[in-house]
C-alpha cells in the first residue's frame, strides 16, 4: 500500500481535534435525522400522504449525501475548521427556519438546508485524518464515525421535547445546539497541519480541481464506494426499516419496534471505533473479508421466509413450519449490524492510505454513495414488498448486494496477488 506522510502537530492537538470533531458530528447527525421524530407531528398537522411524508423524511438524507463530495473537496482546500463551522451554522439556520415553516413546500426547502448536517461527515474525515499517521487512522476515523450515534440521541430525546412543547421546540433546541457547537468548534479547534504548512509556504498548494476530480474515474474508488453503500447505506436503511418490519412480521407494537430500532443503531455506531482499531491492527482487507463473509451468512438466514411444508408420510400427509423466531431474528440482525459497523471503519481506513492528498474528494464520493444507499434502499425494500409479497425480500436484496461486494473484492485481491508474484519472479 502507498505510504502517507502527515505534517507533525503539537502534542495534544490531534486528540483535541478528534474529540471536537466527534462531538460536532454527533450533534450534526442528530439534526440530520430530526424528521424521523418530528415528521410524525408534521404529517398529522398538514395531513400529508404517505408519499409526501416519505419525501419529507428522505430529503435531508438525500441532500446530505449529495453535498459530501463538494464539502470534501472544499475541506481539502480551505481546511476543516472553517468548513465544519460554516456547515453547522448553515444547517442551524435551516433548522431554525423549519420551526416557522407553515406549508409543505417551506418544510421541504428547510429540509434541503438541514441536509448540510449530514454532509459534515466528509468534512470531519478530511480534517481529522490530517492530524494522524497512517497506522492510526483506522482507529481515529472509527472513533469519529461513531458520531452516527446522534441518530439514537434524536430518537430517545426528541419525543419527550415534542410531547412537552411541540415539534417546533425540537427544531429550535436542535438548531441552538448546532450554533453552540459551531462556536465551540471555531474557537477551540485548530487548523490542520497541512493547511498551516500551505499558509507558511512549507507545502505546495493542493492539486488543481481537474486533477482531483480525475481520481474519481479510478475503479478502485468506486469499489470502495460500493463497499460503503452496503456497510453504511444498508445500515441506515435497516435502522429506518426495522420498526416497520418487526410490526409487520412479528406483530410488535410500534413503541417496542421503535425501541429495538434505536437499540440497533447505538451499538452498530459505537463499534465503528473498534472496527477502526481492528483495521489498524490486522489490516482493513482482513476486516472487510470478515464483514462481507459474515454479512452474507446473516442476510441469507434473514432472507428465509416463513413457510409451511407438507410431506407424504407413512400414515399420510405431514406438515411442518419453518420460520425464523423473533429471538433468532434479533440475534442475526444485531450480528449483521455489528459487522456492518466494522466494515464502515475498514472502508475509510483504505482512503487516507491510498489517497493521502485527496481524502476530502475520495472520502466525499464514498460517503455520498453510502448516504444515497440510506435513501434508495428503503424505497427498494418497499417496492420489493409490493412486487414479491414477501417481508424478507429486503434481506434477499442485501444478500445479493453483499455477495457482489465479496466477489469483486476477492477477485481484485487475487489479481493483485498474482501481479505481485509476477513482479517478484
Amino acid at each position: 500500500m502507498p505510504s502517507v506522510t502527515t505534517p507533525q502537530s503539537p502534542a495534544g492537538q490531534p486528540n483535541r481535534a478528534l474529540a471536537l470533531s466527534t462531538v460536532a458530528f454527533t450533534v450534526c447527525f442528530a439534526v440530520w435525522t430530526i424528521f424521523s421524530i418530528i415528521g410524525v407531528g408534521v404529517k398529522d398537522e398538514l395531513g400529508l400522504s404517505e408519499t409526501e411524508f416519505g419525501l419529507l423524511v428522505g430529503t435531508p438524507i438525500l441532500t446530505g449525501s449529495l453535498v459530501r463530495l463538494v464539502l470534501g473537496i472544499w475541506t481539502d482546500r480551505q481546511g476543516g475548521r472553517l468548513v465544519f463551522t460554516l456547515v453547522m451554522l448553515g444547517a442551524a439556520a435551516s433548522t431554525f427556519l423549519l420551526a416557522f415553516a407553515e406549508t409543505y413546500m417551506q418544510m421541504l426547502l428547510a429540509g434541503l438546508g438541514i441536509g448540510l448536517a449530514g454532509g459534515s461527515f466528509a468534512v470531519g474525515v478530511a480534517y481529522v485524518s490530517r492530524f494522524y499517521p497512517a497506522e492510526k487512522q483506522g482507529t481515529v476515523l472509527g472513533i469519529f464515525g461513531a458520531g452516527n450515534v446522534g441518530a439514537a440521541v434524536t430518537k430517545f430525546a426528541a419525543p419527550f421535547v415534542l410531547l412537552a412543547w411541540g415539534w417546533e421546540s425540537v427544531a429550535l433546541l436542535w438548531a441552538g445546539a448546532l450554533v453552540v457547537m459551531a462556536g465551540v468548534f471555531w474557537f477551540a479547534a485548530e487548523d490542520d497541519p497541512v493547511i498551516r504548512a500551505q499558509r507558511e509556504g512549507r507545502k505546495a498548494p493542493p492539486f488543481s480541481l481537474k486533477k482531483e476530480l480525475a481520481l474519481l474515474r479510478e475503479v478502485r474508488v468506486w469499489r470502495f464506494a460500493l463497499y460503503y453503500f452496503f456497510a453504511f447505506g444498508a445500515f441506515v436503511a435497516l435502522a429506518l426499516w426495522l420498526p416497520r418490519f418487526l410490526n409487520g412480521v412479528y406483530g410488535m407494537d410500534l413503541a417496542t419496534a421503535g425501541l429495538i430500532g434505536a437499540a440497533y443503531s447505538v451499538p452498530a455506531s459505537i463499534f465503528r471505533a473498534y472496527g477502526g482499531h481492528l483495521s489498524d491492527k490486522h489490516g482493513a482487507r482482513t476486516v472487510m473479508y470478515w464483514t462481507l463473509g459474515v454479512s452474507a451468512i446473516a442476510t441469507l438466514v434473514l432472507s428465509l421466509p416463513s413457510a409451511t411444508y407438507v410431506v407424504q408420510g407413512i400414515n399420510g400427509p405431514m406438515s411442518f413450519q419453518l420460520a425464523v423466531s423473533p429471538v433468532a431474528f434479533l440475534v442475526a440482525v444485531f450480528v449483521l449490524g455489528f459487522f456492518m459497523s466494522l466494515g464502515k471503519a475498514a472502508v475509510y481506513k483504505h482512503i487516507p492510505v491510498y489517497y493521502p492528498e485527496n481524502v476530502g474528494a475520495v472520502g466525499g464520493l464514498v460517503g455520498m454513495i453510502g448516504g444515497l444507499g440510506g435513501f434508495f434502499l428503503p424505497l427498494l425494500f418497499g417496492v420489493l414488498n409490493d412486487v414479491t409479497g414477501l417481508w424478507t425480500s429486503c434481506f434477499m436484496a442485501l444478500f445479493v448486494l453483499v455477495a457482489i461486494c465479496f466477489f469483486w473484492m476477492h477477485l481484485t485481491v487475487r489479481r493483485l496477488e498474482g501481479r505481485g508474484a509476477a513482479q517478484l519472479a
